[in-house]
């Protein structure tokens, strides 16, 4: 989502048609179309869990508004004062983001576990640098996550973000038109608005191009990426321009108005906004705002100005800025304190309650003392001092949280191995002692480093030809390679990489790696989606093309709710054609996968806590379906690491204070290496190696 425009209309009594109020900058129908914006924003956030596309309708009016405030200074013959220009905006828009990113970091800490911290910081560096865009678009996060109190409570900056970036290019834009209008008119009578006009049609172009073809190819990518969303800017641009040209009568306004509005409300309603935006199907709330704007005042009391113009509504859409700020913080940190994944009727009127509190305290007490302080007027220096104190207020607590974490995480890795020895607590010979007095590891500020290393991309002849496994990965090549390994499957065979890649280097075996995540490898059945399916027969394909010595599965499948585990489907006929041409299948067990995130119910609730400790029984089958495999395919070899994973009726999230897993159902890295012993001495048992 977004945050209002941080261009208000002039508080003046004219009103009138669209191409007067384009000259006089009072809009009141567009302070109510920003109020009706940010509802839809807060009101799907909040119960519908849906994207509505009301951001989209904000990066329209920041842009329309932003156009006619310099059109009026070049057609007015004002200087563009660039500098003064960025610097003012920022003091306007840094003040409230800063109060809002201190408040949240306040919440981070009283109430959510210890492992989200790093990402939080990281995400209030990057709001404040206005880059969280970019930020999540290279984590890949899943911003339409239904559950969002697992999401982060600085997620919705990316939109600000965005903004914050086109307010610096499109200055630019401007006075590049304003120099080549300068050079070219000896020649031509082409006007500066002309000129403008051809510089956005052409931004709206080529973005919308790039756009459409990057939400085809990766969606999750275009949602947050910046060039895909520059034409909704250069589309509320040429509005803006178009705006004096544009005299439709009163019944026509009125069909706009009302059109507009209905198009706008029922957009997230009828449409798959977050899985389809912003390509081409964002024209869909755009051209709605357009037309409510086009629609202007009608004159009717029929026109749908009579709504957006209405004093409660208007009067929203002043705070509406700082309304976006607060209610997704709100909503996230409420819903981690209340351990719910969505509010009912009355717990989300609370949240929006609040919100709109905080949001016109906010604007009374922070944005209008800031917009009207007469000191940071006289200099652009002074505005500047205003503008780097405010970062400062945040940085400072943010790089000294960071510092301690880093600290807290570098004490713990430096703890004796005796005091952290993972799965060796549950061998023969330590059964019964008791766990040592430590910290657990790895620290929570290092779990999201917690997958399998992998050396590198597959190299030589290892690189396959088929594009569905350009993913391929490998340890490093031996000096003298003894074996020749290839693992297939998803993550859960990936963690295992832990174990198996310091083995294999010790004992010269080259191991290469075959991975999509949830896509477990088996024939292809119809419990299956088509593109694992595909993957799979390529994995087969490749695996059969190279030849090598054995091939790694998983060959169980766990799941949360009952059965807790079953045979993966098609895993027999899929692994057949390996050991009918020569080559030895490894088969390990699956681990358990959880309803809850297991580090984190260690930092809330407390290791010992049920919650964290689940019965073995609703976690693996009582009898394994790994016993359903034996002796059906010659040259399956299966292994079984559960009692190293669950102990004494239960399958701890900590054992040997280490974290068993890094969520709700991966292992840790450090854990599955604290397995290496007992995983090597299993394997060649299987096998038969040496």
């Amino acid at each position: 989502m977004t945050a209002a425009a941080p261009h208000k209309t002039p508080n003046t009594s004219k009103a009138g048609t669209p191409e007067e109020s384009a000259g006089t900058g009072y809009r009141p129908e567009v302070q109510g179309l920003r109020a009706l914006a940010v509802l839809m924003v807060v009101t799907y956030h909040v119960w519908l869990g849906r994207v509505s596309g009301g951001v989209d309708i904000f990066l329209l009016i920041s842009a329309f508004l932003l156009t006619l405030s310099f059109m009026r200074k070049v057609e007015s013959g004002k200087p563009l004062r660039l500098i003064s220009h960025w610097l003012h905006l920022f003091k306007r828009l840094l003040p409230a983001a800063v109060v809002v990113i201190l408040g949240v970091l306040v919440g981070t800490w009283a109430i959510l576990p210890q492992s989200r911290w790093p990402d939080v910081l990281e995400q209030a560096w990057a709001s404040l640098l206005y880059r969280q865009n970019w930020l999540l678009a290279d984590s890949a996060v899943d911003y339409y996550a239904q559950d969002h109190s697992g999401a982060s409570p600085l997620q919705h900056f990316w939109s600000l973000s965005i903004q914050g970036q086109v307010f610096i290019l499109w200055p630019l834009v401007f006075a590049g038109a304003a120099l080549l209008r300068k050079a070219v008119r000896r020649w031509t009578s082409i006007s500066y608005r002309q000129l403008a006009t051809l510089a956005f049609g052409a931004i709206f172009v080529a973005s919308f191009i790039y756009s459409v073809d990057r939400t085809a190819t990766n969606q999750a990518y275009a949602y947050f990426d910046t060039r895909a969303r520059l034409w909704e800017f250069a589309l509320g641009s040429l509005l803006a321009l178009a705006l004096p040209y544009l005299k439709p009568g009163k019944i026509l306004r009125v069909v706009l108005g009302w059109a507009g509005v209905a198009a706008m409300i029922s957009c997230g309603l009828l449409l798959t906004v977050d899985r389809s935006f912003p390509g081409f199907v964002a024209l869909w709330p755009t051209l709605a705002a357009a037309a409510i704007i086009v629609a202007g005042q009608s004159g009717s009391r029929f026109g749908a100005d009579r709504l957006l113009t209405w004093k409660p509504l208007v009067a929203l859409g002043d705070n509406s800025y700082a309304l976006y700020l607060w209610h997704w913080p709100l909503l996230v940190l409420a819903l981690a304190g209340a351990g719910i994944a969505a509010p009912s009727l009355g717990q989300g009127l609370g949240i929006v309650a609040i919100s709109v509190v905080l949001a016109v305290l906010t604007t009374r007490y922070v944005e209008k003392p800031l917009r009207e302080w007469h000191w940071p007027q006289r200099g652009v220096w002074r505005t500047a001092v205003v503008i780097v104190a405010c970062g400062a207020v945040l940085a400072g607590p943010v790089a000294v949280w960071q510092s301690q974490i880093s600290a807290e995480e570098a004490a713990a890795a430096a703890q004796p191995r005796d005091l952290t020895p993972g799965a060796a607590a549950l061998t023969p010979e330590n059964a019964g002692k008791p766990t040592p007095d430590a910290k657990i590891i790895p620290a929570p500020a290092a779990m999201k480093n917690e997958w399998a290393d992998i050396d590198g991309l597959c190299t030589e002849g290892n690189v396959p030809n088929d594009p569905l496994l350009s993913g391929c990965l490998q340890n490093s090549k031996p000096e003298t390679v003894t074996k020749r390994i290839v693992v297939l499957g998803d993550s859960h065979a990936q963690q295992y990489m832990a174990a198996l890649g310091p083995i294999a280097k010790r004992h010269g075996w080259e191991v290469v790696t075959l991975l999509r995540g949830n896509c477990r490898f088996g024939a292809e059945t119809a419990e299956r989606d088509g593109e694992c399916n595909a993957f799979n027969k390529a994995s087969a394909d490749y695996v059969l093309r190279h030849k090598p010595d054995a091939v790694f599965t998983v060959a169980s499948l766990t799941h949360k709710e009952a059965p807790f585990e079953t045979e993966v489907p098609g895993y027999l006929d899929g692994i057949r054609p390996f050991t009918d041409a020569g080559m030895d299948v490894v088969g390990i067990r699956d681990n358990p996968r959880f309803d809850v995130n297991m580090p984190e119910c260690v930092q809330t609730k407390g290791a010992g806590a049920p919650e964290c400790n689940p019965p073995l029984n609703e976690s693996l089958a009582e009898s394994s379906p790994l016993d359903q495999y034996r002796g059906k395919v010659a040259g399956l070899h299966l292994m079984d690491l559960s009692d190293f994973i669950c102990a004494g009726g239960s399958c701890p999230a900590v054992v040997g204070n280490v974290y068993v897993y890094k969520d709700d159902n991966h292992l840790t890295k450090t854990y599955v290496q604290s397995m290496i012993p007992m995983f090597e001495k299993r394997l060649l048992a299987a096998t038969g190696w040496t």
